[in-house]
């Protein structure tokens, strides 16, 4: 009976041992930026790309109407406290108040803007007063902002647009996805001359976009020119790849985009961006054949 009592107690012990040393579960599969996620097992194929969309383009302007502009919805998205920014587009950190409102400030030199533009403006001012509570995580972050007394990008300014995508292969639906995970304002060179650069402002998770801002908003629409009773929510937009862009960046080891590639060599950089989007619409469409 002793010997018994002395062998559960050993039994018992070793696995209380086993159950403090058991390391942390893994992920299900499933990545939790993506709106609507596919298993990593179902994933026969997948290419992580970043297309730049340039709102001045034909078959983008639908997305730059006036007093519908993407970049306006999505900060009366930040300013309503719906949404919150990132820092970059890998989706871990959040940026706070004071470093989104210094960066949508237009920076000294800058040329004026005119009375109808700044009637039409987005004021940053109004975040440290809007509701909701997107930054809610920053208990100080209210006192720590204050309102630069300079002048701010508009929404007309916030043409350009970075989008990060996954373009995936769903073997068990036997079809391609193309799951967008952030979306960057960006303000071009051309309304930066003090830096003469393309200026990220800010990066916002698609997911948290389309759940939070996108979605039963009435202002959210890609506005149809053609037919204005055919508008339809951005979403939508989106998930029908009605947006053209030309890939700037393709996964790589060294991280690179494609213009650092080719020396800044604008003209090979575009040959090679065009080739790498012909070669992925021919892969999907020879898919079956291999």
């Amino acid at each position: 009976m002793r010997k018994l009592l002395l062998f559960a107690f050993l039994v018992f012990t070793n696995y209380s041992l086993l159950a403090q040393t058991k390391p942390a579960p893994k992920d299900n599969g499933y990545n939790p930026n993506s709106l609507r996620p596919i298993h990593k097992h179902d994933q026969l194929f997948k290419r992580t790309l970043w297309v730049r969309m340039d709102c001045r383009e034909k078959m983008n302007k639908s997305f730059h109407a006036k007093n519908h502009e993407l970049a306006r919805v999505i900060l009366d998205g930040v300013k309503a406290g719906l949404i919150r920014p990132y820092m970059n587009d890998s989706l871990i950190t959040r940026m706070d108040e004071q470093t989104f409102i210094e960066r949508l400030t237009i920076p000294e030199g800058a040329p004026e803007l005119s009375a109808e533009e700044k009637a039409l403006g987005f004021k940053p001012e109004d975040l440290l007063t809007g509701g909701g509570d997107a930054w809610e995580d920053d208990e100080d972050d209210k006192e720590k902002a204050k309102v630069p007394t300079n002048r701010f990008y508009l929404p007309q300014d916030m043409y350009i647009f970075e989008i990060k995508m996954d373009l995936i292969f769903d073997k068990k639906r036997s079809r391609m996805y193309r799951d967008i995970q952030a979306i960057t304002i960006i303000i071009p060179a051309e309304r930066n001359p003090a830096k003469g650069i393309d200026m990220p402002i800010a990066t916002f998770s698609f997911k948290e976009l389309a759940r939070d801002v996108f979605e039963e908003n009435e202002q959210a629409i890609w506005y149809n020119f053609e037919n204005p009773a055919a508008h339809m929510n951005l979403l939508h937009a989106f998930d029908l790849n009605l947006f053209n862009g030309r890939i700037v960046k393709m996964e790589n080891g060294d991280d690179l985009y494609i213009d650092t590639m080719y020396g800044n060599n604008q003209r090979a950089a575009l040959i090679a961006s065009e080739q790498i989007k012909y070669d992925l619409v021919e892969f999907e469409a020879l898919l079956w054949e291999y």
